[in-house]
C-alpha cells in the first residue's frame, strides 16, 4: 500500500510517498481503509521535532514511527475473529492515538480504540476534519470548566483549532471574541465570534477588557502577557504549550486564582458522539480550506507551516 513515510526530522521535504506493507489486523482489530486524514500543527510539529521534547515520544535522534497522521475516516474492509462492534462496510471516523499511520491507504485499529460511526450524509473528508480541532477544543474547554456567561478569547481563531472553539464555546452559551486577520473576519463572524480583533493593529491585552477564558490554539502567547487580561479565576488555555506553560501550569496550581491549562488532549468515544450529534444538529461546521491528494502530502504540511490556514486541511488518500 501507498503511505506518506518519514526517515528523519526537518521540513515538509522529508516526507515521500513509498511501498509499505498493508497491516493485517488481530483478532480484535478492525483494517481501516482509509479515505482521509486531516493534516494538524500537531502532525506538523511531529515532523520537525519541535518542541525538542517531542523526541522523547517519537524517538531521539530519529522517527520510530515512519507513518504520521493520527486522525482518519474510512471504511471497514475486514475484522478480526473477535470483533463485535464493528462490521464490514462500516463507515468510521477516529483516532490512531500515538500509534500513528493516518497517512497511509490502510490502517489496523484496536475495535476498542477511539473510533465510531460517520454520521450519515457526512463526507469522509468533513469526518476527518472535525476530528481533531473540535475533539481538542472541547477537552480544554472542558477542562476550563467553561459555562454559560463566560467570555472567552481565542487567540488565532481562524485555525482548525479556533474554529472549532468558536463554535462550541457558543454551544457552552459563551460570548466570543476572536483574534485573527482583518482578512479573516468575516469567515470568523460566519462562525458566531460576537467581537472581533485584529491581530496586526490592536493588542487584546491593552484594550482594558478581561476574559474568564484566554485560549491560545498555536502557541504564540504566553500567559505572562495575558495575565491582566484574565479575570479573577480565569483560565488561560496553552494548546501547544511550552517548557514555560508548563512551569506557570505548576506554579498557578499552588498559588492564585488563574490558572494555565494545558498538556495532552484526551481523545475519547464520548467526545466524538457529541461532536457527531452537534454535526447532524448543525450546530457545529465544519470549515475546510484545502484538500490534497495524498501524493501532495509535502505541499499540504509546506501549507500548513505557514500558519495562514482558515479551517482545516485535509488529506484525500483512496
Amino acid at each position: 500500500m501507498k503511505a506518506a513515510v518519514f526517515n528523519e526530522y526537518g521540513s515538509s521535504d522529508v516526507l515521500k510517498i513509498k511501498e509499505i506493507d498493508k497491516p493485517i489486523p488481530k483478532d480484535n482489530e478492525v483494517l481501516i481503509k482509509v479515505f482521509a486524514s486531516p493534516v494538524t500543527t500537531g502532525d506538523t510539529r511531529m515532523r520537525k521535532a519541535d518542541p525538542f521534547a517531542i523526541r522523547f515520544i517519537t524517538g531521539l535522534l530519529k522517527p520510530k514511527k515512519k507513518v504520521l497522521g493520527i486522525h482518519l475516516a474510512g471504511e471497514i474492509e475486514s475484522i478480526g475473529k473477535n470483533v463485535t462492534l464493528f462490521k464490514k462496510g462500516d463507515r468510521v471516523y477516529g483516532s490512531c492515538g500515538m500509534k500513528l499511520g493516518a497517512y497511509a491507504e490502510y490502517a489496523s485499529l484496536s475495535e476498542k480504540a477511539v473510533i465510531t460511526k460517520i454520521p450519515k450524509n457526512f463526507s469522509y473528508k468533513e469526518a476527518a476534519a472535525i476530528l481533531f480541532g473540535a475533539d481538542t477544543a472541547l477537552h480544554f474547554l472542558r477542562k476550563a470548566k467553561i459555562k454559560k456567561g463566560d467570555k472567552v478569547l481565542i487567540y488565532a481563531a481562524s485555525g482548525g483549532v479556533g474554529t472549532a472553539v468558536i463554535q462550541l464555546a457558543k454551544y457552552f452559551g459563551a460570548e466570543v471574541s476572536g483574534v485573527c486577520s482583518e482578512s479573516n473576519f468575516k469567515f470568523v463572524k460566519s462562525l458566531g465570534a460576537d467581537i472581533l480583533i485584529d491581530y496586526t493593529k490592536e493588542n487584546f491585552t491593552k484594550n482594558g477588557e478581561t476574559y474568564d477564558i484566554i485560549y491560545d490554539t498555536i502557541g504564540k502567547i504566553s500567559y505572562s502577557e495575558c495575565r491582566h487580561s484574565l479575570k479573577e479565576n480565569g483560565r488561560f488555555i496553552a494548546n501547544n504549550a511550552s517548557l514555560k506553560d508548563y512551569f506557570n501550569l505548576i506554579k498557578t496550581s499552588m498559588i492564585g486564582n488563574k490558572k494555565v491549562i494545558a498538556g495532552v488532549a484526551l481523545e475519547t468515544i464520548e467526545n466524538l458522539d457529541l461532536i457527531r450529534e452537534l454535526v447532524v444538529s448543525k450546530k457545529l461546521k465544519v470549515p475546510i480550506d484545502k484538500i490534497y491528494p495524498l501524493d501532495k502530502i509535502s505541499d499540504s504540511h509546506k501549507y500548513v507551516d505557514l500558519g495562514h490556514k482558515k479551517g482545516n486541511v485535509v488529506i484525500k488518500i483512496n
